[in-house]
């Protein structure tokens, strides 16, 4: 019995112990062993993570993607894990430290550390995978995978080893994104660029032999500059080759001022004569595009920092070389001054002896880290490399090819664009949470990188043993007693980037190195969901990875959607204030609702628009749902054993067959086509419109009426559409469905294996000897869970849908007309069908009754012709004409459609205006602009109404 009130929060747990108590979701069923794999791995949240909506997104996409396909008979893998999430995790405990007033990570240790890690995520860290449950998520979750699993670790470290053995990965001295509150480097998704009101310094630099005077600028050049902060370590000037202004100067040096170092003027096409000065001070070691600019005009790289950005000058011997005397009382003055507080130091100095030419306010980008918020510094430092460029080649040729689609398809320009242009990989984190790097330092600092520190200390033995640095002996003594080789060779301390483990998912999680059965079923995958955003940080390298190990791509297709905004297009920040918490929205709307909202957006390429509004109007539809069925319950209708919807006698019922069969159509091309939102609309248009607003209403009196075959008929056929309803609809609202089904259609087995309907030619003869089976089965006799018993699909009945299509678009085409006339619902009209055929003057008496009551009609007559005054719509090719004189006041009803009529060009004219103003286009929001956009396209709709309205009432008037 369906309860009278459809409550989410009383079905949704339920439906997930059922499917948890089934083991519905698991990957290798008995029932499933002979079936064709499908494979997603799940993009792994952070182990610190909270469900927002980017998350519900994603895996609602996902989680259709894998209930359609197990209902198509797939033996479905969602592979489900979680990311260790190192510099997260790693501040989330610290932070816990702090507030618990315990030792903190360097009074703790390393060791101690750590263990305190796997402590609070044995706690804590199951948080984002409970709420993925809460969403509906269908993984296997008794496969669930921790990135820092020992199976996945073993991974890691064997992929290190391998690559480091190829030469494709290696140590080196370059620019990173460096914290310098969490002394570490970062990657480039971890870095915020944030704008910011800051200043544009005009420094005087003397050129080498001239007598400087602050009053003849012959005697320096002006460099531009954001970061005065960073001259101390400047090592050239660049000009534009083509700068008239400085060709004369290219070649020649100036003098550092403050320093003294002599640098040369140098000429380089980075440099912009439009903007500041047009010439710019080179920093190799402390702005990324100087590194590019250093490396081509061979310029040394000083580094005048510390790890927490300050000047550290004393002892910096690239800093000291070449430089006057004098210059150390210089250095030892600012050594260990915070980089801000030294800018304003600088500045002041560059002011007092005349170096200092102007400040321009000015607003710029300045990149933080999205963690600790401060201004990330890029810094010089020794780092592990992968060579991404080699690596990538393959990756390349793998989209080129086909091999990997990416839909939408405009995505392979952005990778293609990435790809071509990579460098090298930073891969080390200065962190003591996540794989430590498995590279070992002899006593001269040489690296010995190995799977094990056994097999790292043998090569070191060795090689020391070889070189004549331990004697044969000693390296004897020490490969056998530990105690003796302690602190012979120390491992490096830092760890891998998150993103080197994230690159070996799609095989590291199904048992790789090992030869694992699930490793030669499941890979390659078949669909990657994910975000635009990490195309190149997640994506392009699991292809690298994929390709290079295991020698094919790790999925056959990408599926890129786009962000979730607000109802207005703007981006959800907590700043902002319109941040939707998924969590508060399933428990006030329910998951089905939130999931729907989702999938019914989710157009390709496109962000979504989201608001608590879309979310309720979803929930709307999934009470509609829950009526309808609660009244095909009231109404007996039952779907009886061998039951043929296709052997129909009733036009009503062969035409919703009809329907039903070209709905399903529909729902699996757009999935096949990973058109999500095109399958959600059309279900809902399906169940909302055509099975509710018109299939009940339509059957009602025979619901109602006598006992007859045709009743009985009518029932059984309102239970089949019912539960097609419920299989077209389960992967995307996975909770009322089950429910609805475990209540009302009668079987044996979960919604969640039950077969999609499909044509009948795509059967193999297995599968419909199978089918003929199980229709002959008794109904005491189980029926097999994988069975493929569905309706075919392909049925067409074209007479039924001519009859009952035309019932339908006649009454909305008469309901149109009232609403644009405003025409009471309590006047009756009467309605001429004019010039009327054979088929639709047989037809008409048959629905007669049922147009009058759903179209408010009084009467419903022939003619040859229109009647005069009257409004005409055609419908299927021919004439309807409604006789409205007399019965509305034209000259009322055209002035309010005039008035309606000037209030919208008034809006168009005003939006137009708007667009027109460039400076508006460009400074405002881009969901400001989109928003006015969408206003106009709303008015121009509206007067086309409008116009036909008014051309009607010329009809009515003549």
């Amino acid at each position: 019995m369906i309860e009278k009130t459809y409550q989410p929060a009383d079905i949704e747990g339920r439906m997930s112990l059922v499917w948890e108590d089934a083991r519905a979701f698991r990957a290798g069923r008995p029932d499933r062993r002979d079936a064709q794999p499908f494979t997603i791995v799940i993009p792994p949240p952070n182990v610190t993570g909270s469900l927002h909506m980017g998350h519900a997104l994603n895996n609602t996409l996902q989680d259709i993607l894998c209930r359609f396909e197990r209902m198509r008979g797939r033996d479905v893998l969602w592979q489900p894990g979680t990311d260790h999430a190192g510099i997260a995790t790693q501040m989330v405990v610290e932070r816990q430290l702090m507030e618990r007033q315990q030792p903190s990570r360097r009074e703790l240790g390393r060791q101690k550390f750590v263990e305190r890690v796997w402590r609070w995520k044995e706690e804590s860290g199951g948080t984002i995978i409970n709420q993925l449950k809460r969403l509906g998520a269908s993984c296997d979750w008794s496969r669930e995978r921790f990135t820092m699993d020992e199976g996945l670790s073993r991974a890691v470290v064997k992929v290190f080893v391998e690559l480091h053995r190829e030469g494709l990965i290696y140590k080196d001295k370059r620019l990173v994104n460096w914290d310098p509150k969490l002394l570490t480097a970062i990657s480039d998704l971890e870095v915020q660029q944030i704008e910011v009101k800051g200043n544009l310094w005009y420094l005087r630099y003397p050129l080498e032999g001239r007598v400087f005077s602050p009053d003849d600028p012959s005697s320096f050049i002006v460099v531009a500059t954001t970061r005065p902060e960073t001259m101390l370590g400047d090592t050239a000037v660049a000009v534009h080759p083509d700068d008239p202004r400085y060709g004369h100067l290219i070649g020649q040096h100036v003098i550092l001022p403050l320093v003294g170092r002599k640098i040369p003027i140098v000429a380089d096409a980075y440099s912009d004569p439009e903007k500041g000065s047009g010439a710019v001070k080179v920093t190799p070691a402390h702005d990324f595009n100087d590194f590019e600019i250093g490396k081509r005009h061979g310029l040394s790289q000083i580094n005048v920092f510390d790890k927490e950005a300050r000047l550290a000058l004393v002892g910096n011997e690239d800093y000291l070389r070449e430089l006057p005397e004098g210059s150390q009382e210089f250095a030892e003055e600012f050594n260990g001054v915070d980089r801000f507080a030294a800018r304003k130091q600088l500045v002041a100095r560059f002011e007092d002896f005349g170096f200092l030419e102007k400040i321009e306010p000015n607003t710029h980008t300045v990149p933080h880290g999205d963690r600790s918020g401060v201004v990330i510094e890029p810094y010089l430092t020794d780092q592990w490399y992968v060579d991404a460029k080699t690596l990538a080649q393959p990756a390349i040729e793998a989209v080129r090819s086909g091999q990997t689609v990416f839909v939408p398809k405009n995505w392979e320009k952005t990778y293609f664009e990435w790809m071509e242009n990579i460098q090298p990989w930073c891969i080390s984190r200065q962190l003591w949470w996540g794989h430590q790097i498995p590279a070992w330092y002899g006593p001269d600092g040489k690296v010995f990188v190995a799977e094990t520190e056994d097999e790292a200390v043998s090569n070191a033995l060795g090689y020391y043993v070889e070189q004549e640095i331990i004697t044969p002996e000693q390296g004897r003594e020490m490969a056998l007693d530990r105690n003796k080789r302690a602190g012979f060779i120390t491992r490096d301390e830092d760890v891998l980037d998150t993103w080197f483990s994230s690159a070996l998912w799609p095989f590291s999680t199904l048992g790789w190195p090992d030869d694992t059965p699930e490793v030669k079923r499941h890979y390659p995958t078949d669909v990657l969901v994910t975000g635009f955003d990490i195309i190149f940080f997640w994506v392009a390298r699991m292809m690298m990875m994929g390709l290079h190990f295991m020698k094919e791509a790790p999925f056959s297709t990408v599926y890129i959607h786009r962000l979730v905004r607000d109802e207005k297009g703007a981006k959800m920040s907590k700043s902002k204030g319109n941040v939707i918490d998924p969590l508060g929205v399933i428990d006030e709307y329910g998951a089905d609702a939130l999931r729907f909202a989702l999938a019914r957006a989710a157009a390709q390429g496109h962000d979504i628009k989201l608001s608590p509004q879309h979310v309720e109007t979803n929930r709307n539809f999934a009470t509609k749902l829950w009526n309808a069925c609660r009244f095909a319950e009231m109404n007996g209708c039952v779907q009886p054993d061998g039951f043929e919807p296709t052997e129909a006698k009733d036009t009503l019922n062969r035409w919703i067959a009809h329907e039903t069969a070209r709905a399903v159509r529909e729902v699996t091309e757009a999935l096949e086509a990973f058109r999500f939102n095109d399958a959600a609309n059309a279900i809902y248009r399906f169940v909302w419109n055509v099975y509710c607003d018109w299939y009940l209403e339509l059957a009602k009196p025979m619901l109602t009426g006598a006992e007859t075959q045709a009743k009985a008929e009518t029932q059984a056929m309102v239970a089949w559409v019912r539960d097609e309803i419920l299989r077209l609809l389960h992967p995307f609202m996975p909770f009322i469905t089950e429910a609805l089904w475990e209540t009302t259609a009668r079987r044996d087995t979960l919604l969640a294996l039950s077969p999609w309907s499909r044509k009948q030619d795509e059967l193999t003869p297995e599968q419909a000897s199978e089918i003929a089976l199980m229709t002959s089965l008794s109904a005491s006799e189980p029926l097999v869970p994988p069975a493929l018993l569905s309706f075919d699909t392909s049925f067409e009945d074209t007479a039924a849908e001519a009859e009952i299509g035309w019932v339908v678009d006649l009454v909305t085409a008469i309901r149109s007309v009232r609403a644009e006339m405003n025409i009471p619902p309590a006047t009756l009209t009467p309605l001429v069908l004019a010039g009327a055929s054979a088929e639709t003057r047989e037809r008409a008496p048959r629905w007669s009754n049922v147009i009058k009551r759903l179209a408010r009609l009084s009467e419903i007559s022939f003619a040859d012709r229109p009647p005069e005054g009257a409004v005409q719509l055609v419908v299927r090719g021919e004439v309807a004409a409604l006789p409205l004189k007399g019965v509305i006041d034209l000259a009322a009803e055209r002035a309010r459609l005039d008035k309606e009529m000037a209030k919208a060009e008034a809006d168009i004219k005003r939006v137009d205006a708007k667009l027109a103003n460039e400076k508006f286009v460009a400074n405002a929001p881009e969901e400001v602009v989109e928003e006015e956009r969408e206003k106009r396209d709303g008015a121009v709709a509206r007067k086309e109404k409008i116009i036909e309205a008014l051309q009607r009432l010329q009809h009515v008037g003549a």
